[in-house]
């Protein structure tokens, strides 16, 4: 997903493997006629539509390559227009790492110079932006001032200096006014408590805390939330495993949600709740299914909503392709299941998700273009086309998920002008008389008038 981690995060590391795949992933671009409209899709059959619970706002999040303007210009401009052409509501960046340097590499020194360009590039494609306050610079962390040590990227701040990066955030948010809403921290990297065999929440609460202050101090109109916390799975009945909070895709584990409970109950104010989570099982042979799997982020937003009505952000969100199958970004399989979970989110009423690495990849999740930095890179990949159709009409409120009991394997989404399918499958299927999806196939067609 990200940079190697330390021991906190290795725990966040989920492993899936489910049965092999014998027949090659198949994905295809939907036809468009000659008039530039989509061929209708009528499916047929036992499907059943459920109409999505409150709007949902998809995004993505910039990592360490995403459009920089050292990459081939008309690939980079090739992946711009896809960026613009509803592929997000929201762009996300970092305060530090994933793309960007050292903000404040001395104490009062600043270096705006990347999330400068970083915001340039939000502006030019035109969507919202979100900033994650993440992470610390090197003296905040005890180490050297003027020093960037990138191994050292995922500390966190000692407690003498929340207070610094506190500030640090709120010169953020003050320079950038085009920032609506900001999560503190990423993933609490670095908050864990070795003697106590759990996550420091307090630690964490309190920079929270101290960074929610300052940033409505200079910005009352900004949204601010976490904790960011990875939502682990463990197999059911082992140690450190919920007893109640179980679904076939496995346990949650407790000491995540004493993480929840705990920054509910002592934060001094929060205007959504993010999260994360993989929907491999940790130590385990994997999850039944990518349906099972996907159930994770419906069941866990239910879970949050009985204890908050804080909307609920996905912050990043990893459902796991069968073991031996490709997950880098350019993966139709990843592109499927990535479906799986977007409709498990749409059902259950989360309120935002935001899709890890738009630019080709191999960090775990599905991207929207090819390697920009080649020549021939920013070209659409299987998950784009169908993307960018869900992208305006889920923050619209106006699309129904669409399953066929007979075929749990199958998806749909639909709205007034238009429909998505989705194989989950290594089988090919059959949606409508003479129209036949191969394994792992998403095709995006017209509504019959």
């Amino acid at each position: 997903m990200h940079a190697p981690r330390p021991l906190a995060a290795v725990l966040a590391v989920l492993t899936a493997a489910l049965v092999a795949c014998s027949a090659d992933p198949v994905a295809s671009p939907a036809r468009s006629s000659p008039n530039g409209t989509l061929p209708p899709i009528e499916l047929e059959g036992d499907w059943t539509w459920t109409k999505q619970e409150a709007p949902l706002e998809l995004g993505v999040t910039h990592t360490q390559n995403s459009l920089d303007e050292h990459g081939s210009t008309e690939a980079r401009e090739r992946g711009m227009e896809i960026l613009r052409n509803d592929s997000a509501i929201w762009q996300n960046h970092h305060l530090m790492g994933f793309g960007t340097g050292n903000p404040e590499p001395e104490p009062g020194e600043y270096d705006w110079d990347d999330l400068d360009r970083r915001m340039k590039l939000t502006e030019e494609t035109g969507q919202k932006t979100m900033l994650t306050l993440c992470c610390a610079p090197d003296w905040m962390k005890g180490g050297e001032e003027g020093e960037t040590d990138w191994d050292d990227l995922e500390k966190e701040p000692r407690p003498e200096h929340f207070g610094d990066f506190a500030k640090l955030a709120a010169e953020a948010v003050q320079r950038y006014p085009q920032v609506e809403r900001v999560m503190v921290w990423n993933e609490l990297k670095g908050f864990w408590n070795d003697e106590k065999n759990r996550w420091d929440y307090e630690g964490y609460t309190e920079l929270y805390n101290q960074v929610y202050r300052a940033v409505k101090d200079v910005r009352p109109d900004i949204q601010v939330g976490g904790p960011y916390v990875v939502l682990i799975s463990l197999e059911p009945g082992t140690q450190d495993a919920s007893p109640e909070i179980t679904g076939p895709w496995g346990a949650a584990d407790q000491r995540t949600l004493d993480v929840i409970d705990y920054w509910l109950q002592n934060n001094v104010g929060a205007d959504f709740l993010a999260v994360d989570a993989s929907t491999g099982i940790r130590n385990d042979e994997g999850i039944p299914s990518p349906v099972a799997g996907a159930q994770k982020y419906a069941d866990l937003a239910r879970w949050l909503q009985q204890r908050s009505d804080l909307p609920i952000w996905w912050a990043e969100y990893y459902p796991q392709v069968p073991e031996g199958e490709d997950d880098s970004g350019a993966s139709p399989v990843n592109a499927a299941v990535n479906l799986a979970a977007i409709a498990a989110m749409a059902e259950s009423g989360t309120a935002g998700a935001l899709l890890w690495g738009p630019q080709e990849h191999d960090l775990g999740s599905p991207a929207l273009w090819t390697d920009a930095t080649k020549d021939d890179g920013g070209e659409p990949l299987p998950l784009t086309q169908a993307w960018q159709f869900l992208v305006p009409r889920m923050a619209a409120g106006d699309v129904e998920v669409g399953r066929s009991p007979s075929r749990p394997d199958l998806l749909a989404f639909r709205a007034d002008d238009g429909v998505v399918v989705v194989n989950l499958s290594r089988q090919s299927a059959e949606v409508a008389e003479g129209r036949t999806l191969e394994p792992w196939q998403i095709e995006v067609g017209g509504r019959e008038s």
